[in-house]
């Protein structure tokens, strides 16, 4: 894993355990290449998304691959 790589998986990471809700706190980040992965699980997809806009916000200009999955 490159420095920039490594920052960027702090920093989504960072961005995640900040959140209020705390399914988001628990998921795992890596970075491979050009390509954020998120996985884990929430109970719901709308928290699903959140964790994608929450990375997303921060990966300047990787790929998000979302992998969480929704386990009501």
């Amino acid at each position: 894993m490159t420095t920039a790589q490594h920052e960027i998986t702090l920093l989504a990471s960072n961005e995640l355990a900040q959140s209020s809700i705390s399914e988001l706190r628990q998921l795992r980040v890596d970075c491979a290449a050009d390509t954020l992965q998120i996985s884990g699980k929430v109970r719901s997809f709308y928290h699903k998304q959140l964790a994608q806009e929450a990375v997303r916000r921060v990966v300047a200009g990787a790929s998000v691959d979302n992998q969480v999955h929704v386990c009501p």
